[in-house]
């Protein structure tokens, strides 16, 4: 048996058995010498037992969220069911590329004071080509964090400290944007730490939960009960703003929209979100701003 830390990687997933399938291969694939041990939570879908492995250096966990439906309940159930020193985490839809692994536990091993590693991501999908998101920077503080949601910190680049404590806030509606608010929390302890190595494939598809043209509304409230909770400078507050304006103008809720298109514009003159918000609000196509951000990889 190896001498390395054990790692468990919570796997948050609800039907897509497929993708799964393929992100567990990913992970059980890895490099990384010790036990590398996989926490499968079903979340409102019927657990696949199929999918359990005794594996002494890969076993394969399954559990049921059992607590507050959706992506900050199953992280949960699953952080709490962790026995390991060490926990990442993957959505149903990523892989985990070479060498993720073993990087990001060296940099724990060599920086006691570190707590959460996050590495570089390489997005891919149908209709777009292979981007590889650079790390800017080698750590992110909470106060950088307050300036803007960061995407190369996505929940399924990081590995942390079980020590910390910390679980995700289970209060969010409908758990949007639950990562970033427990990033929040984790940079007030220690600076989030980044690497270069573009350690997770980041699936770039049309089924996510958090489709804004399917789930304005959501998205909206969730972003208000955010904005309630934090005091962010003015460009936080306009990053934020503008992604309710532009669900408010998915919603076709002209009186809100321009509301929000005001307040964002106020905070960040020009911001691009409350642009596209505008841009929707006088009659262009939420469906055509969308494909063409996803075109490129990006989104609200």
């Amino acid at each position: 048996m190896s001498d390395r830390p054990s790692v468990s990687v919570v796997i948050p997933t609800r039907d897509r058995p497929d993708l799964l399938r393929e992100t567990l291969a990913s992970i059980r694939g890895q490099d990384y010498p010790g036990e590398l041990r996989c926490l499968v939570v079903f979340d409102r879908s019927e657990p696949d037992p199929s999918l359990a492995s005794g594996d002494p250096l890969r076993p394969v966990e399954v559990l049921r969220n059992e607590r507050t439906p959706g992506a900050a309940g199953a992280r949960n159930t699953g952080l709490l069911a962790a026995s390991t020193d060490l926990v990442g985490f993957c959505d149903d839809t990523d892989l985990f590329l070479e060498g993720k692994v073993s990087a990001q536990v060296a940099v724990l091993e060599e920086e006691p004071r570190t707590e959460v590693v996050c590495c570089g991501l390489r997005l891919f999908g149908p209709g777009i080509d292979e981007i590889d998101r650079r790390v800017p920077r080698p750590v992110v503080t909470r106060e950088e964090l307050l300036r803007g949601h960061k995407p190369q910190l996505h929940p399924s680049a990081l590995l942390l400290r079980r020590s910390t404590g910390l679980l995700f806030d289970e209060e969010i509606p409908g758990s949007y944007g639950e990562d970033y608010e427990f990033l929040l929390r984790a940079a007030e302890r220690a600076p989030i730490r980044q690497i270069p190595l573009h350690g997770l494939g980041l699936r770039w598809h049309r089924e996510s939960y958090f489709s804004v043209l399917e789930n304005a509304a959501l998205i909206s409230q969730a972003v208000r009960w955010l904005l309630g909770r934090y005091d962010f400078p003015r460009s936080g507050y306009a990053h934020w703003g503008g992604k309710i304006a532009f669900a408010e103008a998915v919603r076709g809720r002209r009186g809100p929209a321009l509301r929000w298109i005001g307040r964002t514009m106020r905070a960040r003159p020009l911001d691009a979100r409350a642009l596209l918000a505008l841009a929707v609000v006088a009659g262009v196509p939420a469906t055509f701003v969308m494909r063409s951000l996803n075109r490129i990889g990006r989104g609200i």
